[in-house]
């Protein structure tokens, strides 16, 4: 009878695995955390807030999912170890209770030819698995209908050890479902000659037009040593060996002044030199001329479809693998639940809900052959979602950052069941997140601040949402916020006619955009926003376009170097004294010669990452000794890009430093609400919300009449919204007319006009469902931006 009494009482006592039911962040100072401590809940859903550049992805990316990264990386075999890189322990006192961490950012994914929808989840190989089965005429195993897979025959000889030696013979087959026109990419590239010469002029009358190509260096030399073609003779006047040899030519060794030297024809050359690689780590100029030079056209042989005829032969119910991957994808869903075909029950049901997991995450709209480069963030971001929402794993931690990025108030609502979806299967969620219609949902919220950079990197509020609203940190001050419908709209001054537009999902649209005035245009995800804006508004000398593109550059980029302001400030430092600008470039004369001007050494450990350490000449600040003895104001080089912008705005505003070129510039990064970022910040470490404005910051320079701004309301906290509508005002009152892409609530309603496409997105959108002004709009409720933004406004 005790027994049983006691075990009774074992029962009702918490079980000491029960008790790790947070996780603890003790003493965080990654970048600008200033001795951060906080518990966050396990198996709930917690959302961080605050400014752009409070210190939210420090705390959440780089430091608890960091961390939790690297102590994974540390269960591997000391082998395995040395093929990962060795990641450093975030700077943090405690971290206690980490699960594993499955990060979905918002970073883009990769811009492989090859890499489609279909292929960068597992829809892709279920189909095919599908084809080789039931697809008629029978063709071969899935690798058959594969566009990365190559056919391959050989033939040979094998030698069989079995007593005597014996030699067979033997013919290796493998079919693949590549096209061997385009090698499964879709498109033929071909190179426009005219880019590549003037064929009036002859070599020595400097007919290349290929940046770097010069008679007057080495080039030169080749080129008159050869004894291929005559250097004085004009281009057209060549035979068509010599222009063989000048274009196609392989490798052949020359001797030329008694040096030994490599003869190629251009296309080779230039073909190994600069379009082999990234088009986006090329210089400006070198980009320019192979955009000019690169011409792509569809394949004629797949007509775009990567597949070979054979795979593209086999059919399931008179469709074939290429007809189902250029379907919308609920369509497809609707195709396979059609398929009624038992041998397979089993792979249709999972290629069913892999295809639903698409739909209910707001993407059927997409087709599996949409090459994944050309994926918004927003939209690659829930890309990798499906991967997640069928697993069987729980008690994992998800982080998400910005989820709602490029989704409709309607979407926003879908978006959000997911992620409860994701935390009620016992997983705990963090979310970083400005959507106060998300914020809504958090189980516990932390909210930093109270500003961004040296002001940020401090806990505010740690709590619930309601404890939220009724505290005073910004964002509580700023969650209840509805920007009203103006009481009266600006007229416009005249209409940029779009007609017949039909560029993706476009249905021949007809539509006049007013000039003069802020116009909106808005729509579900997918229903031809960007199509309409970027495909009909040519980006000519009157149109300025600020796309949500990555911003090019390296870490050696920075503000100052990316929006022009560091030429005013070497030039002002030249003049001061009475030097060469070029020695404050830390990439050129002025570059500490130890470093190179990067501040940091990098260290390459053969199979392991490299390791990067501040220069020890320089100390990081990236410049010779002898450059920092010079200074304009009382600093000098490195003092000023160790300023922040609202800083370097006084500095350089008046007294001995006065530079109006500069202050100019800063004026812009500070209109933008960028005032607390350091000029000589690498661009790598900026947000998301940090790029879009430091772009629009740039770009506000240019001489330009209709802006084009695609959601610059990426990344923004609430308050900072308050100030690019006030931006955005200024831009129109100064006679600029405004275009903008944008879902949130508060630029609809302070637009003077609106443009709204729908009703649905991909076959469904294409079409103009309503034009004219918010309070129109929200009369009507015709349409789901109409029925959300009434709700917004409280009418």
């Amino acid at each position: 009878m005790s027994t049983v009494k006691r075990t009774h009482a074992q029962s009702s006592a918490p079980h000491a695995a029960d008790s790790h039911d947070l996780i603890r962040v003790h003493g965080a100072r990654v970048n600008n955390l200033k001795d951060v401590s906080i518990e966050i809940p396990k198996r709930r859903l917690t959302v961080f807030t605050g400014v752009s550049g409070s210190g939210k992805s420090s705390l959440v990316f780089d430091t608890i999912a960091a961390e939790s990264q690297r102590l994974i990386n540390e269960t591997y075999s000391a082998f395995v170890q040395g093929f990962m890189p060795t990641l450093a322990r975030p700077e943090v006192d405690v971290l206690d209770g980490l699960t594993t961490a499955i990060i979905v950012d918002q970073q883009r994914m990769g811009g492989d030819p090859r890499s489609t929808v279909g292929t960068a989840t597992d829809a892709n190989a279920m189909l095919r698995i599908l084809f080789s089965r039931l697809g008629k005429p029978h063709i071969g195993p899935p690798g058959a209908y594969s566009f990365n897979t190559a056919s391959v025959r050989a033939s040979g000889a094998i030698t069989v050890e079995r007593g005597a030696k014996k030699a067979v013979k033997a013919t290796f087959h493998r079919t693949g479902g590549m096209c061997p026109r385009c090698e499964g990419r879709g498109t033929v590239s071909d190179i426009d000659l005219t880019q590549l010469y003037d064929d009036s002029k002859s070599l020595n009358e400097d007919a290349l037009t290929i940046p770097g190509y010069s008679m007057e260096g080495w080039y030169g030399r080749i080129f008159r040593g050869c004894g291929f073609f005559d250097p004085d003779k004009p281009i057209r006047k060549y035979t068509k060996k010599e222009l063989y040899d000048l274009l196609h030519k392989e490798p052949t060794k020359i001797k030329v002044d008694g040096v030994n030297l490599t003869y190629e024809g251009l296309i080779p050359k230039i073909q190994k030199s600069f379009l082999s690689k990234d088009i986006d780590a090329l210089q400006p100029h070198i980009r320019a001329f192979v955009e000019r030079a690169m011409t792509f056209t569809v394949c004629p042989e797949c007509d775009g479809t990567r597949l070979s005829e054979g795979a593209r032969s086999s059919k399931i119910k008179e469709l074939s693998i290429a007809d189902a991957c250029a379907m919308e994808i609920r369509d497809l869903a609707e195709w396979v639940r059609d398929l009624k075909e038992p041998s397979v029950a089993p792979l249709l049901a999972a290629l069913g809900q892999t295809l639903d997991s698409f739909v209910e995450i707001g993407l059927g709209y997409l087709s599996l052959e949409r090459p994944s480069g050309t994926l918004s963030g927003g939209e690659a971001q829930r890309v990798k979602m499906i991967r997640h929402l069928g697993s069987s794993l729980t008690d994992v931690t998800y982080v998400f950052d910005e989820p709602t990025v490029g989704l409709h108030p309607h979407g926003i609502q879908r978006m959000n069941g997911l992620l409860l979806r994701l935390r009620d299967k016992g997983n705990t969620v963090l979310v970083v997140e400005h959507k106060p219609e998300t914020i809504a949902i958090a189980d516990h919220v932390v909210d930093l601040g109270p500003g961004a950079g040296t002001a940020g990197g401090a806990v505010c509020f740690e709590g619930t949402v309601e404890g939220l609203r009724s505290g005073g940190t910004i964002t509580g001050r700023h969650f209840d916020d509805r920007a009203a419908l103006k009481e009266t709209v600006r007229k416009s001054t005249g209409t940029l006619e779009i007609r017949g537009a039909t560029a993706h999902n476009l249905r021949n649209v007809d539509v006049d955009i007013p000039l003069g005035v802020l116009c909106v245009i808005t729509g579900v995800a997918g229903s031809g926003k960007s199509s309409l804006v970027h495909g009909s508004i040519p980006a000519g000398a009157d149109v300025v376009s600020v796309d949500q593109g990555a911003i090019r550059g390296s870490r050696r980029s920075n503000p100052a170097t990316y929006s022009g302001l560091l030429d005013p400030i070497r030039k002002a430092f030249a003049k001061a004294n009475g030097v060469k600008p070029a020695l404050f470039s830390a990439n050129s004369e002025g570059a500490c010669p130890t470093c190179n001007g990067a501040g940091v050494i990098f260290t390459d450990l053969a199979m392991m990452a490299g390791v990067s350490t501040p220069c020890e000449e320089c100390e990081g600040k990236r410049y010779q000794a002898a450059v920092l003895e010079y200074h304009l104001g009382g600093r000098d080089i490195s003092e000023v890009l160790a300023m922040s912008v609202t800083e370097a705005e006084e500095f350089f505003g008046d007294g001995e430093a006065r530079t109006p070129a500069a202050h100019r510039i800063l004026n812009r990064l500070a209109d933008v609400g960028l005032g607390y970022l350091s000029l000589g910040q690498p661009l790598t470490t900026l947000s998301g919300g940090e790029r879009q404005r430091l772009k629009l910051a740039t770009h506000m320079a240019e001489k330009g009449g209709v802006y084009v701004l695609d959601e610059p309301t990426t990344g923004l906290h609430l308050a900072d919204v308050e100030q690019l509508l006030g931006l955005l005002d200024r831009l129109v009152d100064s006679g600029k007319s405004v275009v903008v892409i944008e879902h949130h609530q508060a630029v609809m309603a302070h637009a003077d006009w609106i443009i709204d496409l729908g009703p649905g997105a991909g076959h469904e959108g294409g079409r103009i469902v309503f034009e004219g002004t918010p309070a129109d709009l929200v009369a009507a409720r015709s349409t789901l931006t109409g029925e959300h933004l009434a709700t917004y406004v409280g009418i």
